[in-house]
């Protein structure tokens, strides 16, 4: 008897965080490397907490929102070179000749990024918590921000799992991370928007969306709820999340066709 949609899904879903969980690789790099940085630049960048108009006394729960986007790009590069990996040794072939259905692949597959994705949120929020950093939002904001968090990471696991589809290579894939890491330093990682000197540098900060997804969730650290700010983090990670989600539905059905 052929699984239904929802027992498709649950089989990969487990699989997918079965394998994830495994790769110490996986896991360890997007919980330390993050914190590691947050650690620099709150000590390097404290001065800035004396400019004029700056929205937080401490420089470290300003930072916290950073490790959130950072995590969120692993994921990209995990569920991309996972799924790449899947093509390169014939399983998604395989799978091609099951009645197995495309979005329970696609939602399968992003399982394992979606529960690395909440495991990390949890994690940055409570050594930030632990450091001192404090949470204006109280513990209602505490959930929306794990919730915000997750769907980050989802979005970006889509957009990973369209790039191993397209591509069909687990080092095409890992080659768009620093393009990725860009994205993040030209946003508005390290300064409020309002506070940049800098024109050029300002305009391109307020075109990128990975500045409105780190005000969203800095806004619950240190401001407790901003409306604006939350509506714009949720309708960029949505907007990220089912614009993935549509090219790697499509990119699969391209591989499909040509295999």
């Amino acid at each position: 008897m052929t699984p239904s949609f929802r027992g498709q899904v649950g089989y990969l879903a487990g699989r997918s965080v079965v394998r994830t969980l495994r790769q110490p690789a996986y896991v360890f790099p997007p919980l330390l490397f993050p914190l590691a940085l947050l650690a620099v630049n709150s000590a390097g960048l404290s001065a800035s907490t004396h400019l004029p108009g700056f929205p937080a006394r401490s420089f470290l729960p300003f930072a916290l929102a950073v490790p959130f986007m950072q995590g969120a790009l692993f994921a990209t590069m995990n569920a991309g070179t996972d799924l790449a990996r899947d093509i390169q040794t014939g399983f998604l072939n395989r799978l091609s000749l099951t009645p197995m259905r495309a979005p329970a692949l696609i939602a399968g597959h992003l399982a394992g990024v979606v529960a690395m994705g909440f495991l990390q949120a949890c994690f940055y929020l409570a050594v930030g918590l632990i450091a001192g950093s404090g949470l204006k939002s109280g513990p209602a904001g505490a959930v929306v921000l794990l919730f915000l968090a997750t769907l980050i990471a989802a979005g970006f696991g889509a957009l990973g799992a369209f790039l191993a589809l397209r591509t069909g290579s687990g080092e095409s894939v890992q080659g768009f991370f620093p393009l990725l890491f860009v994205g993040l330093f030209i946003s508005s990682m390290n300064a409020p928007r309002h506070l940049m000197s800098v024109t050029w540098f300002r305009d391109v900060a307020t075109g990128n969306p990975v500045s409105y997804l780190l005000e969203g969730v800095r806004s619950l650290i240190i401001e407790g709820w901003n409306g604006q700010a939350l509506a714009l983090a949720f309708a960029v990670a949505v907007a990220i999340a089912v614009l993935s989600l549509a090219a790697s539905a499509g990119a699969l059905r391209g591989r499909m066709t040509r295999t």
